[in-house]
C-alpha cells in the first residue's frame, strides 16, 4: 500500500498535504462507489484485544492487535500482512479536552529532539465536550496536522449504538458506521460486529482509525 502525501504546488486552490493524504492514501473504491467493510471488535490473535476488518469479498483488510503490556494510549492499525498503516496516540499533555493525534505508519515514541516530517501528525482529533447543552449530536472534531483552528471533519451520532456519520466541513457525509443486519430474520450481530461504509475518495484506513478513536472515547 502506497501512501502519497502530496506537496502543494501553488498557493491557491490546492489542498494541504494532510488533506491530500486523507483523500488519496491507499484509496481504492474507484468509480465513485461506496465501499462497505465489516468490522469485528475482536483480534484474531490469541490473548490480544483489538479489531478485525474484512471487505465484501471476505478478505482481511485491516487488523488491530493490542498485546498485554503494550504502550498505553497508543493503538496501531495494520494491514492484512501486519504492516503498520496508521498510529493513534493520545496526547500526553494535560488538557481540559481529551485529544489524540494520528501518524502515518508506526510513529516513534517522540524521544527525538527534532522529529522527522514522517513523524508529524496527519491530524488531531478532539472529543467534543458538551458544556452548554449545544450540538448534542457531535462526538468529535478532526483537525488537519497540529492545527485546532478550524475542523476538517466532524463525527456525529452515537458510537455505543454503532450509528455515526463523518461529515466534512461542507457537511457532506464521507463515511458512516452502521449496525450490521443479519440475513436471517430475528438474528442479530449485536454491537461487536458492525459496518463501516466509506465514500468515494475517502481513505478507508483513515476511516477505520476514526473508529479506533471513538472506541477509546466512548468504550
Amino acid at each position: 500500500m502506497l501512501f502519497r502525501r502530496l506537496r502543494s504546488r501553488t498557493v491557491h486552490h490546492e489542498r494541504q498535504p494532510e488533506e491530500e493524504y486523507i483523500a488519496t492514501a491507499g484509496g481504492g473504491g474507484g468509480g465513485g462507489e461506496w465501499r462497505s467493510l465489516t468490522v469485528w471488535r475482536k483480534s484474531l490473535v490469541f490473548s490480544c484485544t483489538g479489531f478485525t476488518v474484512i471487505n465484501s469479498c471476505g478478505d482481511l483488510v485491516y487488523r488491530v492487535d493490542n498485546y498485554i503490556g503494550q504502550r498505553r494510549g497508543e493503538v496501531i492499525l495494520m494491514d492484512a500482512s501486519g504492516k503498520s498503516v496508521l498510529t493513534v496516540r493520545r496526547r500526553k499533555k494535560l488538557r481540559p479536552i481529551e485529544n489524540w493525534q494520528v501518524y502515518e505508519g508506526e510513529a516513534d515514541d517522540g524521544s527525538r529532539t527534532r522529529p522527522s516530517s514522517q513523524n508529524q501528525p496527519i491530524c488531531t482529533v478532539k472529543k467534543h465536550v458538551n458544556l452548554l447543552n449545544a450540538n448534542q449530536n457531535v462526538l468529535a472534531y478532526v483537525f488537519l496536522g497540529n492545527s485546532d483552528k478550524r475542523y476538517a471533519y466532524r463525527i456525529e451520532g452515537s458510537y455505543p449504538n454503532r450509528s455515526c456519520k463523518v461529515l466534512d466541513s461542507s457537511r457532506r457525509v464521507v463515511a458512516e458506521i452502521k449496525r450490521k443486519e443479519a440475513m436471517n430474520e430475528g438474528a442479530s450481530f449485536g454491537l461487536e460486529v458492525f459496518l463501516l461504509v466509506v465514500g468515494p475518495g475517502f481513505d478507508s484506513g483513515f476511516a477505520m482509525t476514526l473508529i479506533l478513536l471513538l472506541d477509546q472515547m466512548f468504550s
